[in-house]
């Protein structure tokens, strides 16, 4: 399903509240990290005509989560009377929302490129990984279904992958189109939103639990300080026993 490039009205304002563009991140973030391993297994042992039916209904499901995230944030950006904090919070879940846009144009990228030299009607070209097992219970999971039931009997032609490929190939730059596109309506730099939330927080640490770190590691370095000293000083003892057997030698040779 390729994405859409509706224009979102400049003097709207957004009532959609906050965790809303949370949990729509969220769900997108799952499904691209689904994609990802699905993409991992293309070309290998278990890549098969179900595995490029999963990859097809995760690709389906991560762009139309994204029309939604592109649609809710730039709406919020946009919001004049939107407060401070709430735009703070909405950049960050716009810088990750386009990273994970990168993320899966990238990942689309790779399978393109996969399924161009390794073709399900060859299977003698797929690499022995060694993986076992499906990948259909990843993508359920991910799509928050109960099963993936394929159609068919699961198996492909060359011109079924040609197609498959054609269409993926407009899908890439649909989403390519959808990045710069968002690059020009919502001009958020990354480099200057700063991450908050209690994820990006400093460890916290007692005093108590500092001190003992600190005695744990003053410990260490005494003990590594005698080992030291020990081997020196026997080293030194071994240096005098050799000079004076040596000089004793010469005395009686001479």
């Amino acid at each position: 399903m390729p994405l859409c490039n509706n224009k979102v009205a400049d003097d709207g304002t957004s009532a959609q509240p906050l965790q809303e563009g949370k949990a729509l991140v969220d769900s997108l973030i799952k499904v691209v990290a689904c994609y990802r391993h699905l993409a991992s297994c293309v070309g290998g042992c278990t890549d098969n005509s179900s595995l490029r039916r999963d990859l097809q209904q995760t690709r389906e499901r991560a762009q139309t989560l994204a029309l939604s995230c592109r649609n809710h944030l730039t709406a919020r950006l946009r919001d004049k009377t939107l407060a401070e904090a709430e735009r703070k919070e909405t950049e960050l879940l716009w810088v990750a929302f386009s990273s994970c846009l990168e993320l899966l144009h990238a990942d689309m990228c790779k399978v393109f490129t996969m399924v161009k030299h390794f073709s399900l009607a060859n299977n003698s070209a797929m690499v022995q990984t060694g993986i076992q097992g499906g990948t259909t219970e990843v993508a359920a999971r991910a799509l928050s279904l109960p099963d993936l039931q394929g159609a068919g009997d699961g198996s492909q032609t060359s011109s079924m992958e040609g197609q498959e490929q054609s269409q993926l190939e407009q899908e890439i730059a649909q989403v390519d189109r959808t990045l710069e596109d968002m690059e020009l309506k919502v001009n958020v730099l990354r480099w200057s939103v700063e991450a908050l939330g209690p994820q990006y927080a400093d460890p916290v640490s007692t005093d108590s639990a500092s001190l003992a770190l600190l005695s744990i590691d003053e410990e260490a370095a005494q003990g590594f300080c005698r080992r030291s000293q020990m081997f020196a000083v026997m080293m030194l003892c071994g240096v005098a026993i050799f000079a004076m057997v040596l000089s004793v030698c010469v005395v009686f040779l001479v």
